[in-house]
C-alpha cells in the first residue's frame, strides 16, 4: 500500500498532486494583481457600504505610505491589529503588508492580561484597534512597548460616519484610521521588496504552558495555501463570480486565508459580518447577499439552522459550505443541507499550517465524516508514541509537512524543537486515521484541549488564572459536552483550608482575566483531585467521571 494513498484519489478526480508555491514572490504580488484585474468590481460590503477593488487599492496604499512616513515603519516591524470584521480590516492588512511589516492578529475580546502578553511577546510598537477595545489596551499599556495607537470605527474606509464607542480617556496619543488614511493619501509610498521567506503574520495559538505562542507565517506559506485550496475545490473559486459571506473572524487564520486572501485573488464580492451573534442581522445579510460560498464552524451552522427566519434566505446560489475550526457534526450538516441544499464540506487545519491541511474535494457529494484529503504537496504521516509510522487504518499523531507549514514559533527555540520531528514534520498533537482512499479522519485531539464554539482553550491557562483566586488550593479544568457550544469548561476546585469561596466568586475572578469563551461554565468543589504517582493531575479521570 502506498504511504500516500490520497495520490490515487487525486488521479481519479483530476486533482493536481502539486502546486507552485512560488507562483508569486509574495502575497502582495498576488493581491496587487487582483486589485488591478478587478478594479471596478465590488470587493467588500458591510454596514450598507461597498468598496471596490480600486477603493481598497487606493486606501491601503495610503495607509502604507502613512505607516512609512509618519511612524517610520520598516520591513519586518510587527503591527498588532485588534479589529472585528469591519471594512477597515482588509485595508489595514494590505497597508501593513505593502509597508513590508508583519501583522499580529489580536482577538478584540481579549482581556488586558491576554493582550499584554501578545503585544509584549511580538514586540509590537504599533496597534490598530477598534475603539470599543481601547479600555482593554488602556489597562494593558504599561506592560507593553506600544507607542502608536490607531483607532478604528465601523465606518472607517467608507463615506459613512457610523457610531462607535468613545476611545478610552486614558489613551492620550491616538489617531483615527480615517485621519491616517486622509494624511497618507498625499504621501509617497516607498516600494518594499518582498520575498516568500519574509514574515506576513504572527498568528497566536493557545499554548499548553498557558501562554499563547506566535506561529510565524511567511508570504510563501500563504501563497501556497491559497493555491492548494484552489486546487482541491476549483469549482468554488470561479474568477469574478463568487459571493462570500464572512462571519467567522478575520483575525482567525481560517477566515483570513480562505475568505479573505483566496477569494480576493479571484475577484469575489465579500460581505463582512462584524457580529454574527446578532442572528437577525446575520440572516438579513444572507438574504441580501445570496452567497455562493459560506464558511463557518459547527456552532455557527447550528445556530443559523435553528433561526426562525432562515427559510427566508434564497440559497439557490450556494455552491460550497465549508466547515472547520472544530469537528462538524453529521446532524448539523444534515439540517443545513435540508435548508440550503448543500452539505458542510469539512476541512482540517491549524494556525501553524496557514491553516488548511486537508479538505473534502469537489468530488465528494455528501457529508463524509472525514476532514478530506491532504492538500496537494502536503504530506501527512501518523506516528505512534515511539515516533514510528502506524499501519494504514490505525490511529496515530497527525504530523504534517508542506509549503504551508510555519517557519516555527516566534522566539521559541525550545517549543520549536518539540513541535517538529527530526525529519521536519510538524506535530499537530491531534490523533487521526487515514482511510484506504487517503481521507483523514480526526479521532481525538490534543489530549486536554477543549473546543468551545470553535475556539481552542487550553486548560493550563484556565487553571493558572483560577488558582490565583484567593481560596483556591488547586484545580483542574476539563471539557464537558454542551449542546450550545459543543463543549463547555468545567472546573474542579479544591478549596484552601478554611476558605468559603463560592462558585460565583470564582467565576467573577476568572472573568476578569479571561476572554468570555474561556470562563468556566461549571464549577464543582471537590475534596481532592485524582493524581498520578508523580503528582500529575489526571484530567482524563475527571472527564471520564462526567
Amino acid at each position: 500500500m502506498s504511504t500516500k494513498p490520497w495520490l490515487a484519489t487525486y488521479a481519479a478526480n483530476n486533482i493536481p498532486a502539486s502546486i507552485n508555491a512560488d507562483a508569486y514572490p509574495s502575497v502582495m504580488h498576488m493581491m496587487e494583481e487582483a486589485m488591478a484585474q478587478y478594479a471596478d468590481q465590488p470587493a467588500f460590503c458591510a454596514f450598507g457600504q461597498t468598496l471596490s477593488y480600486a477603493d481598497v487599492d487606493r486606501q491601503s496604499a495610503a495607509f502604507a505610505a502613512w505607516l512609512q512616513q509618519h511612524l517610520d515603519v520598516k520591513k519586518g516591524d510587527r503591527i498588532a491589529v485588534m479589529v472585528p470584521n469591519f471594512i477597515a480590516f482588509p485595508i489595514v492588512f494590505l497597508g501593513i503588508a505593502r509597508a513590508g511589516a508583519v501583522q499580529v492578529n489580536v482577538n478584540p475580546l481579549y482581556t488586558p492580561r491576554e493582550l499584554a502578553h501578545q503585544l509584549k511577546d511580538s514586540g509590537s510598537e504599533t496597534i490598530v484597534i477598534f475603539t470599543g477595545a481601547t479600555p482593554t489596551l488602556a489597562e494593558a499599556l504599561s506592560a507593553t512597548d506600544i507607542r502608536n495607537v490607531v483607532t478604528v470605527s465601523p465606518g472607517d474606509g467608507t463615506p459613512a460616519a457610523l457610531p462607535s464607542p468613545a476611545v478610552d480617556a486614558r489613551l492620550t496619543h491616538t489617531i483615527t484610521l480615517a485621519d491616517a488614511l486622509a494624511q497618507g493619501a498625499s504621501l509617497q509610498r516607498t516600494p518594499v521588496s518582498l520575498t516568500g521567506q519574509d514574515l506576513l503574520f504572527l498568528q497566536y495559538t493557545g499554548g499548553t504552558t498557558g501562554l499563547s505562542k506566535g506561529a510565524a507565517l511567511t508570504h510563501r506559506n500563504l501563497v501556497a495555501n491559497v493555491a492548494q485550496y484552489k486546487a482541491i475545490v476549483p469549482s468554488a473559486v470561479r474568477p469574478g463570480q463568487e459571493v462570500v459571506v464572512t462571519a467567522i473572524p478575520l483575525y482567525h487564520i481560517f477566515a483570513l486565508m480562505v475568505n479573505f486572501l483566496t477569494y480576493f485573488t479571484v475577484g469575489a464580492k465579500n460581505w463582512l459580518v462584524a457580529n454574527p451573534r446578532d442572528m437577525d442581522g446575520f440572516v438579513e445579510v444572507l438574504k441580501q447577499s445570496r452567497p455562493s460560498v459560506f464558511m463557518g464552524v459547527n456552532t455557527l451552522y447550528a445556530g443559523l439552522s435553528m433561526h426562525p427566519r432562515i427559510g427566508e434566505v434564497d440559497f439557490s446560489n450556494l455552491r460550497l459550505s465549508g466547515g472547520g475550526g472544530a469537528a462538524v457534526l453529521g446532524a448539523t450538516s444534515d439540517r443545513w443541507k435540508a435548508i440550503t441544499g448543500t452539505f458542510i464540506r469539512e476541512g482540517y487545519g491549524l494556525s501553524e499550517t496557514s491553516p488548511v491541511v486537508s479538505f473534502n474535494p469537489a468530488s465528494i457529494q455528501d457529508f463524509s465524516g472525514t476532514t478530506g484529503l491532504p492538500l496537494p504537496d502536503t504530506d501527512v504521516k501518523l506516528l505512534d508514541e515511539s515516533g514510528q509510522a502506524v499501519a494504514l487504518g490505525e490511529s496515530g499523531e497527525v504530523c504534517v509537512k508542506g509549503p504551508q507549514v510555519m517557519q516555527g514559533y516566534w522566539n521559541q527555540p525550545e517549543a520549536n524543537a518539540a513541535a517538529f520531528t527530526p525529519d521536519g514534520y510538524f506535530r499537530t498533537g491531534d490523533v487521526g486515521v487515514i482511510t484506504p482512499e487517503g481521507f483523514l479522519r480526526i479521532v481525538d485531539r490534543k489530549k486536554d484541549m477543549v473546543i468551545v464554539s470553535g475556539f481552542n482553550v487550553f486548560p493550563n491557562e484556565i487553571e493558572a488564572v483560577a488558582t490565583a483566586c484567593p481560596g483556591v488550593a488547586e484545580c483542574a479544568c476539563v471539557g464537558v459536552p454542551d449542546e450550545k457550544t459543543g463543549e463547555a469548561l468545567k472546573l474542579f476546585v479544591v478549596r484552601a483550608p478554611g476558605a468559603s469561596l463560592t462558585s460565583d466568586e470564582l467565576v467573577a475572578h476568572c472573568r476578569a482575566g479571561l476572554t468570555a469563551y474561556k470562563v468556566p461554565k461549571l464549577v464543582a468543589f471537590v475534596d481532592a483531585l485524582p493524581k498520578s504517582t508523580v503528582g500529575k493531575i489526571l484530567r482524563r479521570e475527571l472527564r471520564d467521571a462526567n
